[in-house]
């Protein structure tokens, strides 16, 4: 009894509080504003908002002790190398930008949760999902991976699907639940068959234990490796498991769009990182080729739909954001597969792209929100003329634009693009290297003609816009703050990276386990 009682105490003393505070705060406030709504009445209902978004800000400045070392928790007694959390660099950067991400939602969202959403289940849903999402990068072990990416889907099928009434929401919700549970399905799955294999759940005890798998269990060891590969592409959008993803990003409100596009594509490509390099490294052989034909394919097909989405102007602008954020997605897999091919640290260069794509991606659809007021519709032809009535908003879009693209003066992008290459190259996938210089050329067309788009006079029929009801001034009036705010940051942050890209390249440098 006595010994049981020391190993407890021993358990509950070994819990690191500040290496888990942020996705802590994050999931106490989401609580918080559940009960609060209960209790409050409808006038003091935007007040959680302003509870979620300073829940978001504390759980930021939490990351800020935690860089000063690696920090890891929920070990094993009698192995303190095998541990269920750690807040390494990687951990933090990834943290960092879910957290990033999930505050620019909150404050494109702020005004929908006044009259569309219901403001304590939209807050409670949307914090949730971004607790779950801060807590897969630091999950060490199968059993908290898998939960951790629970945690951030479940909330993001009922936000996609909030609003109700709406045909096209519930359809996307729908889409989206159901790609989801085949994809957690055929990951439990695999996860089980490794489980079997190995005999252990702690990611580094795995890749030991894969390396002296005996040959009667090899093949199941592959099966295992293969299914949850397959698991994880289905959360990252990977050809050919992307066919939720354009419905999904029109149904949905606007801002859950750009989350998902951001922090939910995020938390895919953190659980593949993890499952590949930590878990897996010596079934390089398997993941590494199969990696690099997926990137190949996903690139590939993500840009060529884009381009038929601009073929037509009446087209939504968000289908056509949605088709590009899986063109980025094969650029995302890129440094994933060299990683099977070099002992150099290529997963920095995935890091890397994703800080810089989540800034400009979210200022894209930050933009999307605004013209959404007046044209809810959301068609590429509602940008023509955007300079003559918001001058200020069509530069930011234009500048968001030339950023995906890769062009200056969008010179985060280029680096972007430029790092994502050199990791092909250098880990000898001349090939996938080819194919990405062929996307980026395809997706020149759409983007440029997209920023054009912004810059021609408009009809003389929409030389006022419909929501207008004196001048242009008058509408410019009417955009809400938070919605102009959350363009402002995301433009400065994108023109200080644009001159000062070494920032995130030697943030992201950092990413080693």
């Amino acid at each position: 009894m006595t010994v049981a009682a020391e190993s407890v105490t021993s358990l509950v003393q070994s819990v690191d509080w500040a290496a888990i505070a942020p996705p802590t705060i994050v999931a106490v406030v989401a609580l918080a504003c559940l009960v609060a709504d209960l209790f409050i009445d409808d006038r003091r209902k935007p007040l959680l908002g302003v509870v979620a978004i300073t829940g978001l800000v504390a759980a930021i400045v939490a990351l800020v002790p935690l860089r000063r070392g690696d920090r890891s928790t929920f070990c094993l007694t009698d192995n303190a190398d095998a541990c269920s959390y750690t807040a390494d660099h990687f951990t933090l950067a990834i943290q960092f930008l879910v957290f990033g991400g999930a505050l620019l939602t909150a404050l494109l969202s702020l005004t929908d949760t006044r009259k569309r959403l219901p403001a304590g289940e939209f807050w409670f849903l949307l914090l949730s999902s971004a607790a779950g999402a801060a807590l897969l990068p630091a999950s060490r072990d199968l059993a908290t991976l898998v939960v951790a990416l629970e945690v951030a889907s479940l909330p993001a099928f009922a936000l996609v699907g909030l609003r109700r009434g709406d045909r096209l929401s519930s359809e996307a919700a729908l889409k989206f639940f159901l790609s989801s549970v085949t994809a957690t399905a055929v990951t439990l799955l695999g996860v089980s068959f490794v489980y079997a294999t190995t005999g252990t759940l702690h990611l580094t005890q795995v890749a030991a234990g894969l390396e002296d798998v005996p040959g009667q269990l090899d093949t199941l060891a592959k099966a295992g490796v293969a299914l949850t590969l397959v698991g994880f592409a289905f959360k990252t959008a990977a050809v050919p498991f992307h066919f939720w993803v354009p419905d999904t990003y029109v149904g949905a409100p606007l801002p859950i769009a750009g989350y998902l596009s951001v922090v939910g594509k995020a938390v895919g490509f953190t659980g593949l990182i993890l499952v590949t390099v930590i878990a897996f490294p010596g079934y390089a052989d398997i993941w590494g080729p199969a990696l690099a034909v997926l990137a190949a394919l996903t690139m590939t097909a993500g840009n060529v739909a884009a381009l038929r989405q601009s073929a037509t102007r009446a087209w939504s602008a968000v289908r056509l954001l949605a088709w590009s954020s899986v063109g980025q997605a094969g650029y995302l897999l890129v440094p994933i597969a060299a990683a099977a091919y070099s002992t150099d640290d290529q997963i920095g260069a995935t890091v890397a792209y994703a800080l810089m794509y989540a800034v400009v991606n979210l200022g894209a659809f930050a933009v999307a929100a605004v013209v959404g007021r007046t044209r809810p519709l959301n068609r590429i032809s509602d940008y023509r003329g955007l300079y003559s009535t918001r001058p200020l908003t069509a530069l930011a879009m234009g500048f968001f634009l030339l950023c995906l693209a890769g062009l200056p003066p969008g010179i985060i992008g280029l680096f972007a693009k430029v790092t994502v290459f050199s990791a092909a190259v250098d880990a000898g996938l001349g090939w996938l290297a080819v194919v990405m210089a062929v996307n980026v050329v395809i997706a020149l067309y759409y983007y440029l003609q997209w920023t054009a788009v912004l810059f021609r006079a408009p009809h003389a029929a929409e030389a006022v816009e419909p929501a207008a009801t004196a001048t242009g001034e008058a509408v410019r009036r009417r955009t809400p703050a938070p919605v102009t705010a959350a363009v402002v940051l995301t433009a400065v942050a994108g023109v200080v990276l644009s001159g000062y890209p070494q920032l995130v390249l030697r943030f992201a440098a950092n990413s080693l386990f």
